[in-house]
């Protein structure tokens, strides 16, 4: 299967690598920044271009691999041609192709990348949906070759989809490095939290994180609470993402 990319980001460079290391023959990568295509086509060994009017036309699948506000504007600068044109997105709609493309569908990895780590394909959720049923189980065929857990979903329940995995992995990374800053400021080395964030990861695999939770905030210790508040007095965004998470926290356990 001859494979066009569009985009040269964190999931375009992870995702290529892997197609290509399962046989996929990646013809050509598109990139607006001629340096980032140049340095994923190098990888890849394939050719490549900073040009829309340059894709190749014959290839059988089109991955767009873009963030959401260049995806479409770069679709419809994309030459119609009877490949199968798919994006990579949470949150944007199957539909975004219409009138440009006859196939088109959805290959969402729900996972979050980096151009630098290598992840476990196989253990990553793929969640795929196209306009048409052979196109269906051709990317449901494209996704098994990658990962052992391949569904069918549509725009409207990805779109939740996107949201609780925003919730699940990019809220909480950003509590992380509130964590690490808070230390820094008292000299402490972040790595000291390695530990409690392995755990707290590790018991969603056995229990419901409802029953997993603890802390000040499920009892809604306001003595511990107001402690906390004030040492984060020089915070005050800080203060009131602790107030909001608290209070959702302690409303949730009481539910």
């Amino acid at each position: 299967m001859k494979v066009v990319f569009l985009g040269s980001g964190n999931l375009a460079t992870r995702l290529s690598l892997e197609m290509k290391r399962k046989g996929f023959d990646i013809r050509q990568v598109y990139s607006h920044t001629p340096a980032h295509a140049e340095q994923l086509a190098n990888q890849l060994r394939c050719k490549w271009t900073y040009l829309p009017g340059k894709v190749e036309i014959d290839a059988d699948l089109y991955i767009f691999a873009l963030k959401d506000t260049a995806l479409e504007p770069l679709i419809a600068r994309i030459a119609p041609n009877n490949g199968l044109w798919v994006h990579t997105a949470g949150s944007m709609p199957m539909d975004v192709f219409k009138g440009h493309a006859a196939r088109y569908g959805v290959l969402y990895p729900m996972q979050t990348f980096s151009k630098e780590r290598v992840v476990d394909f196989r253990s990553i959720p793929f969640f795929l949906e196209a306009n048409n049923e052979a196109d269906t189980e051709l990317l449901r065929d494209v996704a098994g070759l990658l990962s052992d857990h391949v569904r069918i979903l549509s725009s409207e329940s990805r779109k939740y989809l996107h949201l609780a995995a925003v919730f699940a992995c990019n809220f909480t990374n950003h509590l992380y490095a509130l964590a690490a800053k808070l230390l820094q400021e008292q000299g402490i080395p972040s790595e000291v939290l390695l530990p409690l964030i392995q755990e707290t990861a590790s018991k969603v695999h056995a229990m419901p994180a409802r029953e997993a939770q603890t802390g000040p905030a499920i009892r809604y210790d306001e003595n511990v609470i107001n402690k906390h508040l004030a040492l984060l007095e020089a915070h005050p965004e800080m203060q009131t993402i602790y107030q909001l998470m608290s209070q959702s926290i302690h409303k949730e356990a009481q539910s």
